[in-house]
This record gives structure tokens, sequence and C-alpha cells, in this order.
């Protein structure tokens, strides 16, 4: 099986070269999953350097867990670089690291993440075109 996908990768990236359609296709540059403001990177800042005697903090990790009153939540921990795992995609935006989980992409390609204080409250808010319904507190979500 792996003989063939080589073939037919192979194959493709020859007919590419002689295709420019199929060239701009197979060479797209790619979008950043998640889009990151500046006061939501300037926040991320602050929180990394309340870790920073943890050399292997780089960075946040963002994931999504089953939980919260629509079925769904967002996670958001330290990440490091000895903890992640190959599929994981990374995205540097205004200086900050962000590592989206490989099983939480489904749910958060497009999401702009944002950083709010009001009089009541202050966090994240995350504005996720893919979401259905959410939460009054926005903190949990459905598809």
């Amino acid at each position: 099986m792996a003989l063939l996908f080589h073939s037919v990768k192979r194959y493709l990236a020859s007919s590419a070269r002689s295709s420019s359609r199929l060239a701009n296709r197979m060479n797209r540059v790619t979008q950043d999953p998640v889009k990151i403001t500046s006061a939501a990177a300037e926040r991320i800042k602050e929180i990394l350097k309340g870790a920073s005697n943890d050399t292997t903090v780089d960075g946040v990790r963002l994931g999504v867990q089953k939980g919260g009153c629509n079925g769904l939540e967002y996670t958001m921990n330290y990440a490091g670089s000895t903890d992640g795992k190959p599929d994981d995609i990374s995205v540097e935006q205004h200086g900050v690291k962000v590592v989206v989980e490989n099983r939480a992409l489904f749910y958060m390609v497009g999401t702009t993440i944002d950083y709010k204080e009001d009089d009541l409250r202050a966090g994240f808010v995350f504005d996720n075109p893919n979401v259905a319904a959410k939460c009054g507190c926005e903190m949990s979500f459905s598809v």
C-alpha cells in the first residue's frame, strides 16, 4: 500500500510540474487554522511570564474537550517543547506560539482568539465560525 501511495505521489508531482493549475493547487500557501489578535497575544505573553521558571514552556496549547452546557469546551494549557505530538499544528502570530491539538482542529478551523476585559469579567473570547450553538457564558459550544 505504501508503494502505491508513493507511486501516486511521484506521478502527481511529475504532472504538477507540467500542469500549472495542478502545480498551483499542490503548492498552495496554507492559512493558519486560528487567528490571534494583538490583545490576546499580549495576554498570552503575560501568562507565559508567570511560567518563566519552567524552561520547557514556550507557548500555549489549545484544545477541545467534552463538557460544559453544550457538549464541548475549549481548553488552554501551557505548551512545552517536549510534550508536543507530531500531528499537532503550531502557529506563531504576534510573537506568541500557539499549538492547536490535532483532534481539536476540526472544531477550531477559522477561529479568532481575542482577549477582552469589561466591568464584569475578563477572559479569552473565541469567535468560532463553526459553532452551531453556544452557552451564555460563551465557554461551551456545539457544532
